[in-house]
This record gives C-alpha cells, structure tokens and sequence, in this order.
C-alpha cells in the first residue's frame, strides 16, 4: 500500500477489561485505507477484544479509537456500524432458522434505502454464488464454509468502509480457506474496502494482507509489512511453523516461550 493512504481507524494505548482482569495492555495500532491489515495471535492473545474495543462491545477504560478521524471511543455499537465498521464474528453467530436472505437483511437492519439494499444484495450473491443458490435455505443447514459466506455477506450488507473479520478460516478445509481469503482479497482490490483480520492462520493471513500484527498476552509484540514479518526468523518458527532447517518438529514446541527474543 501507498505510503501516502489516510488513516481510516488508529488505536492508541487501548487498555480493555473483562472485570478486574486486563485483556488489552497498551494495543496501538493503525488502519490505513485500502489496506488488509492481520491482527495475529494465539488464543487468549487479545485479537478478538481489540475487535470488539472497536466495535463498541467492550468500551476500554484508558486510550482512544479513532475512526476517519473521530473519536469512537465510548460510541454504542449501533452508532459504529452507522458510521462504516461492520464486523463478520468469530463462530459466524448466524441465525440458523432465518433464511440466507433474511440474515443478510439483518446486516441492512439500520439502512432505509431500498434501492441501496436490493443492489447490495446482488452485490452480496455476485461474490458469493453458493448463496444466491441457497437464498431460501434455512442458514443452520448449510456447511460451515457456506455459513461463514453468509456471515460475511451479512456484514457487507451494511455497506462498511472497515470490515472486520474474527478468525474466518476457523473449522473449514485448506481449500475453503483459500477460497474465502481469495473474495476477501477482490472484496479488498475491487471495491475499496478496508479489512481487519483477526486470524490464528498465520501462514494464509500474511499471504492476503498488506500489513501485520502480532499480539502476545494483550500486547503488539511485533509489527511489520506482511513481507517483512513473513521472512522474520522469530514469526517462521513460533507461528509459521519453520525454521532454518526447514518445517518446524513441536516436539521441541516446549521452550517456545523462554525463546521468544521479542518478549526477553
């Protein structure tokens, strides 16, 4: 991505609780338009939560988010969808006995337009044809890669200018995988849209985005270009599962975090 892109959502020094327990330890990172950016991390790693500190979710007690330039931070959820930031959930979260086309309306819920929603919809289905096929079907019936379409479809429904997208290769084959992540890349390329990508998959997020991540323990422990991050040493063995000789035994997985040079 061009240097020069503006920034569509910057995060600084976002502390997020759940109680008196600290997920998010300081996060700050930035969203560029145009840009894929990866948040990656093991569970537990504070991805899914920085998701929802920006979706308004989960409000963080100290920072700021600021998106397109205004601060959203202590905005309620409704009011940032509104603004452009629609997220696909980890699980997809669809509702089974609602048709596809009933829960991509449900992604339209805030929009009045009705001549925006009816071409959206075909937008949806062009890039999905699994769906325009199984308009009618009750979502809980479809597979797994069928219903995380659905869930994504969802979100674009509410024309975002950011989608964010919660672990969306969880569950389904390599195959299916490569086919999601190839339409989040037209979605990217073709029409504009930003995407945050909260992803355990290292090897295939690094491969579509543009940018990087890596979270430890509600932390960035390291950021880059996905080019740059893709050839460090550290990121190969620890979430890549290489090394210098080649692929990575776990056998020796057990000293992987006295080794981590990044948290010495």
């Amino acid at each position: 991505m061009s240097a020069q892109s503006q920034t569509l959502l910057e995060l600084d020094g976002v502390e997020t609780y759940y109680g008196a327990i600290q997920a998010l330890k300081g996060i700050s990172i930035t969203v560029r338009e145009g840009e894929i950016v990866t948040l990656i991390g093991a569970n537990g790693a504070g991805k899914s939560t920085t998701l929802r500190s920006i979706n308004g979710l989960n409000h963080p007690r100290k920072g700021t988010i600021t998106f397109q330039g205004r601060d959203i931070t202590h905005d309620p959820a409704h009011s940032i969808v509104k603004r452009g930031i629609a997220q696909s959930p980890e699980g997809r979260k669809l509702f089974p006995r609602m048709s596809v086309t009933e829960n991509l309306e449900m992604g339209a819920f805030q929009r009045r337009d009705k001549a925006g929603l009816a071409e959206d919809m075909d937008r949806v289905f062009a890039l999905f044809p699994r769906l325009a096929e199984r308009r009618k079907q009750k979502a809980g019936t479809m597979s797994g890669g069928e219903q995380q379409m659905c869930a994504i479809g969802r979100a674009l429904m509410a024309r975002p200018k950011l989608l964010m997208l919660d672990e969306p290769s969880m569950g389904l084959a390599p195959q299916l995988v490569e086919e999601i992540f190839g339409i989040v890349q037209r979605l990217n390329t073709e029409q504009g849209v930003s995407i945050l990508l909260a992803e355990q998959n290292a090897n295939v997020a690094l491969r579509y985005a543009h940018y990087g991540y890596i979270l430890e323990n509600g932390r960035v422990v390291m950021e880059g270009d996905a080019a740059t991050l893709t050839t460090n040493e550290d990121v190969k063995e620890f979430y890549l599962g290489l090394e210098s000789g080649g692929r990575k035994s776990y056998r020796n997985v057990k000293h992987y975090r006295r080794r981590k040079r990044w948290l010495a």
